[in-house]
């Protein structure tokens, strides 16, 4: 696995720092509204990050943060209008995302990178059995024959822990359980062998036994097949077992991004710590947990400044006034707070 810091390097003369893995999807300033009668909605306001070859990054943050827009806008799959989409950068594989037309799109949907939904029953046809499914993504991206297709999805069925995988791939989605669905999904998303698999909360739905499963057998795939990982989610315990990295995001903005171990043992936005603290079993002894007062900021109406400052006890004049620039808190790491420690 990529580790995320600079590389090592051999013996030899100093010659500076070496330079951070080449990244495979990187995005700066990256802006998506959505223009309502009410106004528009500002889902994602200058957000940037950036996931290199091989790496695992975990995208964190509550329910309306920006976090599966983000990844949506990425892979393009916003329906452009209503979405506007703007961003100074916004690069997969080398590929301005932005620029690129509907054939390039298709092409880099699945063979660059592909995306497990947070939902799968909604992400499968179901007119058409599971196998069939795969076998068509398969065949889209890459020439085989019907039957060296089938064959390659019963093998992928197999791969992601699904029993009799042959009679599986002859199923409808409303025919599988939850995880079993969610396993076909990832098997899907495998068959086009891409180099970044972007995951969507997808243990959302599941019991706690299935969610361990499913991560586990993410997180072996990913260091399988040598594939990059976004893991989007909402909990922290998700984060610290499958992540080298994490970028935390609220109200459409990025607050702190740092690697895994520094988040947990040192982290230095207020938002970040907020989220640790009220983590259950986190503090030994503690037997209440901690809440963030007050609300989630109305996208249509964001605060001014930093929009944790009407949630946060550190807040002062300048926090509601302006927002902070992301400043450097340790190797790899940045948050954007006026009132770092």
């Amino acid at each position: 696995m990529i580790a995320w810091g600079p590389a090592s390097r051999g013996p030899g003369p100093a010659a500076g720092p070496a330079p951070a893995p080449a990244a495979l999807l990187e995005i700066e300033d990256l802006e998506v509204s959505f223009p309502q009668a009410e106004g528009i909605v500002r889902a994602v306001r200058g957000a940037s990050l950036r996931v290199p070859a091989g790496g695992s990054l975990g995208l964190v943050g509550e329910s309306g943060s920006g976090k599966s827009v983000t990844c949506m806008a990425a892979l393009r799959l916003l329906r452009e209008p209503p979405a506007r989409l703007r961003a100074r950068r916004l690069d997969l594989d080398g590929m301005a995302v932005l620029e690129a037309d509907r054939r390039t799109l298709a092409r880099m949907r699945g063979g660059v990178a592909a995306m497990v939904f947070q939902d799968p029953m909604t992400a499968f046809d179901p007119v058409f059995t599971i196998g069939y499914q795969i076998v068509e993504t398969i065949r889209a991206h890459r020439r085989a024959s019907r039957r060296e297709a089938r064959e390659e999805a019963e093998a992928l069925l197999r791969r992601v822990e699904i029993r009799r995988p042959d009679a599986v791939a002859d199923l409808y989605p409303h025919q599988l359980s939850g995880g079993m669905l969610q396993r076909a999904m990832i098997a899907m998303a495998l068959s086009c062998r891409p180099r970044l698999l972007i995951a969507d909360e997808p243990t959302t739905a599941l019991d706690v036994t299935v969610q361990a499963q499913i991560l586990h057998l993410i997180k072996a795939l990913q260091d399988e097949f040598g594939m990059a990982l976004v893991m989007v989610t909402h909990d922290l315990g998700v984060v610290a077992e499958t992540c080298e990295h994490v970028t935390v995001m609220y109200g459409g903005r990025v607050m702190e991004t740092a690697p895994v171990a520094q988040i947990f043992d040192d982290p230095r936005h207020p938002y970040t710590r907020a989220l640790l603290a009220s983590v259950p079993g986190r503090v030994p002894g503690r037997r209440r947990l901690t809440e963030i007062p007050g609300a989630s900021p109305d996208p249509l109406d964001p605060p001014s400044g930093c929009p944790f400052h009407p949630r946060c006890a550190l807040a002062d004049a300048r926090c509601a006034r302006e927002m902070p620039t992301m400043t450097a808190t340790g190797r790899e790491a940045r948050a954007a707070c006026w009132r770092l420690p």
